[in-house]
């Protein structure tokens, strides 16, 4: 096997980041980590040196099935004609009884042609055999990867094969009651409009994002979202150096919104009485205390939040009350 050269301005990237570590520049550090695997690069710390690897994994053949290495090898059907009003991604990772009461909710209320994208990310044993014993449908397509390659690049890879006018997410654990895909189509029938869900969030800085109550808002909770697949193939891909998927979905949001500083943004609504009840919610008529607040922020967290701010943190025009 020829081994592949390593350009050199991310050799110097590895060496600037190898003295940021040794000075405990850890901020300095992390920016040249960012720089390197945007790059396409793996760096692996080894003590006081380190080793340069390509980040993307082949894909691997077996049988019938193809375990792809990477979001960017998954083949994209852009250019096929639009079918039906919406195709809806979900994720499968660990946990099949929540995934597969989702799967009941879609087709048992969904309006005809809707498709269906799921995204084996690195699938538990569990969970793989169970979706390795899905019939086969027209409506719904199972794209395997190699190893758990993270949300953005799994959402990558369901827009990628989406072919609905409408790609609409749904996290593995939001519980859906009803008909979520007639009510988030509706919702982008208006042109202003990027993208549409359930939970929507909003900010004053651009910097810290709380919830929001239903209508208009900053961004969009990615437990249950849509937008068009035109956009997403004109915006994407989603950067997957995300690890946040709070921050992830904020991120795009911002992107689908932007049409840069001299043009008015684009809106993105959280749509009234859809439903889906999200994780950790508590249920109506209960104490509200019983809400999970979720995990305190982590180092991954704080890293995507730079990256917003890199973005977009100057940008209050993409503010409601901007």
């Amino acid at each position: 096997m020829t081994r592949r050269h390593i350009p050199q301005d991310v050799l110097d990237a590895a060496h600037a980041r190898s003295a940021a570590r040794a000075a405990r520049d850890w901020p300095e550090a992390d920016r040249l980590r960012d720089e390197i695997e945007a790059a396409g690069w793996t760096i692996v710390d080894r003590g006081t040196d380190f080793a340069l690897a390509p980040a993307a994994t082949p894909d691997v053949v077996e049988g019938e099935r193809i375990r792809y290495g990477s979001s960017a090898s998954v083949p994209a059907r852009w250019d096929e004609p639009t079918v039906g009003p919406a195709t809806i991604v979900l994720v499968a990772t660990d946990w099949p009884d929540p995934l597969a009461r989702t799967l009941d909710a879609v087709r048992a209320s969904s309006p005809v042609g809707t498709s269906i994208v799921i995204v084996a990310d690195g699938p538990s044993d569990e969970q793989g055999s169970t979706l390795a014993r899905l019939p086969a449908a027209l409506d719904l397509e199972v794209v395997w990867t190699l190893e758990r390659l993270g949300i953005a690049a799994a959402v990558n890879i369901g827009i990628r094969r989406a072919v609905g006018a409408v790609v609409v997410l749904v996290e593995g654990e939001v519980e859906l009651t009803g008909d979520v895909v007639t009510p988030l189509v509706a919702a982008l029938d208006d042109v202003s409009v990027a993208i549409v869900g359930a939970w929507g969030t909003t900010s004053t800085d651009l910097r810290r994002f709380g919830a929001a109550p239903p209508g208009d808002v900053d961004a969009l909770d990615i437990g249950l979202s849509a937008f068009r697949r035109a956009d997403a193939a004109e915006r994407g891909p989603l950067d997957e150096r995300f690890r946040s998927a709070a921050q992830l979905a904020t991120w795009w949001s911002l992107v689908l919104r932007d049409e840069g500083e001299e043009i008015a943004p684009r809106r993105a609504v959280a749509v009234v009485g859809l439903p889906a009840v999200r994780p950790g919610a508590a249920r109506p008529g209960s104490d509200p205390s019983e809400a999970d607040p979720g995990p305190a922020p982590s180092r991954a967290d704080r890293r995507d939040r730079y990256r917003i701010i890199d973005r977009f943190g100057w940008r209050r025009d993409l503010l409601i009350g901007g």
